[in-house]
């Protein structure tokens, strides 16, 4: 049996390309790179430190946007990027971010994809997986940059609404979640993020008599990100003072397209999941929900979904026998 392959369309390629990524020149101070990806994405412009402080007074006329990467690009070629969870391993190694040039920082080798290899989103996933980034650069034939796609881009141009619906939030989440507590100070988060490789913390409270542990918050990446930008002295910052709160929580039983309209409602990019009062917690992020769209997952829901419609039309071509039978007088 065939099903509408509709039913299963994968996202517009286009729709995956972010067209006007953030783009810093490599002698731009960490400091001001951090500035720039705080306050405004798809400026398109190569920055120095000269012109910092010109382009911070045309920041009205930017569009108001946190890029969670810049390409750090000379002579209209990619050099290295530099990403949210670069900054955080960077804060907790305790760096002056004033005196250094992102030169010193960056991610030298970029992997990029080409745009004739990119036939269809899988093609990015698996450089996804296979490389641990989440964010990769779309060149042309001529190694020009196109754009940069990534799991927040993926995610914003799926379409298909029918195959998340048919998935639950336990089939994707993560348990590993890494967490803290109320007075954790900031620069411990971010220790933790980087010791953990993890891309958030969650700011618990706990109960001990009840033997209950109650989420209360979320510190991310992208929030060091913008505490380095404001310079606050992430030493004496605690948790509780700048986490997100409150948190809107999951259950695994939830389907990933609550997940998904939930993460887009929000503007966020991963979700709490808690169960049993507290005593089990787990993640979703955007990078958990594109494991739906591995082939052979994919392979087997539509198996699955074969299988299913074609016993229900068994089902229903027996009843319709049976029902006929009924019909006969005396039933012969």
């Amino acid at each position: 049996m065939q099903l509408n392959n509709s039913f299963f369309a994968a996202p517009d390629l286009d729709a995956t390309i972010d067209r006007n990524p953030l783009i810093i020149s490599p002698d731009l101070t960490l400091q001001g790179a951090i500035a720039l990806m705080s306050q405004a994405k798809g400026s398109k412009c190569q920055l120095n430190n000269h012109q910092l402080d010109k382009q911070t007074q045309n920041q009205e006329q930017l569009e108001f946007k946190v890029a969670s990467c810049a390409l750090v690009m000379e002579d209209q070629e990619i050099t290295g990027i530099l990403t949210e969870r670069d900054i955080v391993k960077l804060t907790a190694a305790g760096l002056d971010f004033q005196d250094v040039k992102v030169a010193d920082v960056m991610t030298s080798s970029v992997v990029t994809l080409k745009e004739d290899s990119f036939p269809d989103i899988f093609a990015a996933l698996f450089l996804f997986r296979r490389y641990r980034i989440r964010h990769l650069p779309l060149l042309d034939s001529d190694n020009r940059l196109l754009g940069i796609i990534s799991p927040g881009t993926i995610r914003n141009a799926m379409r298909p609404a029918n195959l998340l619906k048919l998935r639950r939030v336990a089939d994707v989440m993560s348990k590993d979640i890494v967490s803290a507590d109320l007075n954790s100070s900031v620069l411990d988060l971010a220790k933790l993020m980087a010791d953990n490789r993890v891309s958030c913390i969650v700011i618990t409270e706990a109960d001990h008599d009840e033997e209950i542990i109650f989420p209360r918050g979320i510190v991310t990446e992208r929030d060091i990100m913008q505490f380095q930008s404001l310079q606050l002295d992430l030493s004496r910052t605690k948790a509780q003072e700048v986490m997100s709160s409150p948190l809107f929580l999951l259950s695994p039983e939830d389907s990933l397209l609550m997940a998904h309209q939930e993460m887009e409602q929000k503007r966020v990019r991963r979700l709490v999941v808690s169960w049993n009062w507290g005593r089990g917690l787990g993640i979703v992020t955007q990078t958990s929900l594109l494991k739906i769209f591995d082939p052979i997952e994919m392979h087997n829901v539509i198996e699955s979904l074969q299988n299913t419609v074609s016993q229900l039309e068994q089902e229903n071509e027996q009843l319709k026998a049976k029902l006929q039978v009924d019909e006969l007088p005396n039933g012969k």
